[in-house]
């Protein structure tokens, strides 16, 4: 039986830890390195009901992608929410593992789950990483070609089908019956990367979080690429059974992917204004 070490040992030849931003917090934050493991977790986020899935199945280590503690903490009591999920996890015996950034911008990472999850061929990073540590081909979102063009109406509807339902669904800006060939995703929060998906020629670029603004002014640029603005959460899950197959391949493990939906929005009202006055 695998170690929680062997196990996090292999993530972090996938995902360098070194390649991680200088901000983030990767890597073992809760658990036994030589703690024997049965079942693997892969979740997004490391959330209460994360935790509680985690438990009911089991489970003797939990990969997350997001970070408990991004920001940093002063106590981990288990009053709060935080804590709790501490408390929970090693009362338990799981142990929880995040690889974020690093995971962003590797072969075979989030990105490159996004890019190949929607059918994109001959793909390269849109923002290549110049870290020493970094595996050749590393990089924060990706850009390539479609099979053939495609109108946008088509290729949102692919990304509606593929991708997790959110409240936030799917956002598109830009003339649904344009041809797109090219394609520029970056998974997670991707607006600091617009003017880099217009620079590679993308006929529409996929990402999350896009500021008004941010899209506003992008949009009006002559050449500039459709817009699809996707939740954040269901823009980097497709990382999830890509990460579990390869842990499941390595080791004699149940890896199993969470698909609870953890995205913070909970619901959406469409608009009853639509054509009226204010």
């Amino acid at each position: 039986m695998a170690t929680i070490a062997e196990i996090t040992g292999y993530l972090n030849e996938l995902y360098p830890q070194d390649t991680a931003e200088a901000w983030d917090a990767v890597g073992l934050t809760v658990g036994e390195p030589d703690a024997r493991v049965n079942t693997v977790l892969f979740a997004v986020d490391i959330d209460p009901i994360v935790v509680a899935e985690a438990i009911d199945l089991g489970a003797n280590l939990l990969v997350t992608h997001h970070p408990l503690f991004l920001s940093g903490t002063i106590t981990v009591a288990a009053n709060t929410p935080k804590g709790r999920m501490v408390h929970d996890l090693i009362t338990h015996g799981i142990g929880l593992y995040t690889a974020h950034t690093n995971a962003d911008i590797a072969p075979s990472g989030v990105n490159d789950s996004l890019a190949r999850l929607l059918g994109m061929q001959d793909c390269e990073p849109l923002a290549p990483s110049t870290h020493p540590a970094a595996h050749p081909g590393s990089g924060l979102g990706r850009v390539g070609m479609l099979p053939a063009p495609i109108p946008l109406r088509e290729f949102a509807d692919r990304v509606a089908e593929k991708l997790p339902a959110t409240a936030h669904g799917v956002r598109v800006s830009g003339d649904l019956d344009r041809r797109v060939h090219r394609v520029a995703v970056c998974g997670g929060s991707g607006d600091s990367y617009l003017d880099a998906a217009h620079a590679a020629g993308a006929d529409v670029y996929l990402t999350a979080d896009l500021r008004h603004h941010r899209a506003s002014e992008a949009s009006h640029k002559t050449g500039a690429p459709a817009l699809i603005d996707v939740a954040h959460f269901a823009s980097e899950w497709p990382w999830l059974p890509a990460v579990s197959a390869k842990v499941a391949d390595r080791f004699d493990v149940v890896a199993r992917v969470s698909t609870l939906n953890t995205d913070p929005w909970t619901t959406r009202l469409a608009s009853v204004n639509e054509g009226g006055t204010w």
